[in-house]
């Protein structure tokens, strides 16, 4: 974890862009509805922390993307406590009526917490979520998961196991989001994952973690329309 006395601040963190960056790398932004699709990741559930605005990370992003779009239309349908089967189930089809141009999707997370995780079972709902998306020329990002094991809110009897169907997830998530044609975002690799980003609830991420998510939506984005 940081040291508290260099601990960073919003206005000089290493990892986040820099004022008028995001306008820059998202120039060419063509989205102008964005939905938000999955459990308390996507609602941004959160807590404060010194130097950060007390932000999820979809209100940032929104924030972030009208700064080149300044009529997007937004809908936040994440809810915490859903299994990959109910998002899907109660989700997906106000999404789709919502017509979106792009879409994040985070899902799976609390399925990952049960005594069982019948991880093919969870793909096959999250892919039952992002195809109907795609179908309708719908940009879709999906991400994987920093890992919240590096925590000291996380039990020691549950870091190793919770680890590994972490790192199981954010792989499988990934895997569906190239096969399917969606954007996806490697939180497992970014090196914020080992310092101070996370709740003291031990499963979400604090300020500066939602700080830090929004940023890497808009590389991974940036890097998408780049490609394209």
């Amino acid at each position: 974890m940081t040291d508290t006395a260099n601990r960073p601040t919003e206005a000089d963190d290493p990892y986040l862009l820099s004022a008028g960056e995001t306008a820059r790398v998202l120039a060419d932004a063509p989205w102008k509805r964005l939905a938000v699709v999955g459990d308390s990741g996507a609602e941004g559930v959160t807590e404060a922390f010194e130097g950060y605005r007390c932000l999820p990370w979809g209100e940032r992003f929104v924030e972030e993307l009208r700064s080149v779009q300044p009529d997007l239309a937004f809908v936040n349908l994440g809810l915490r406590n859903l299994f990959a089967a109910q998002v899907r189930e109660t989700q997906l089809a106000p999404a789709l009526e919502f017509r979106p141009d792009l879409a994040v999707v985070f899902s799976g997370g609390n399925d990952m917490l049960q005594r069982h995780f019948d991880i093919d079972a969870v793909e096959s709902e999250l892919e039952r979520v992002i195809v109907p998306l795609r179908e309708t020329g719908c940009t879709v990002l999906t991400s994987g998961l920093f890992d919240i094991t590096n925590s000291p809110y996380v039990e020691e009897r549950y870091r190793k196991p919770m680890s590994e169907r972490i790192a199981a997830w954010s792989e499988r998530t990934k895997q569906v989001a190239a096969r399917l044609g969606a954007v996806h975002v490697d939180l497992p690799r970014h090196p914020a994952g080992t310092e101070e980003i996370y709740s003291t609830d031990g499963l979400h991420l604090n300020a500066r973690g939602q700080a830090i998510l929004c940023t890497e939506i808009v590389r991974s984005l940036a890097g998408h329309l780049q490609a394209r």
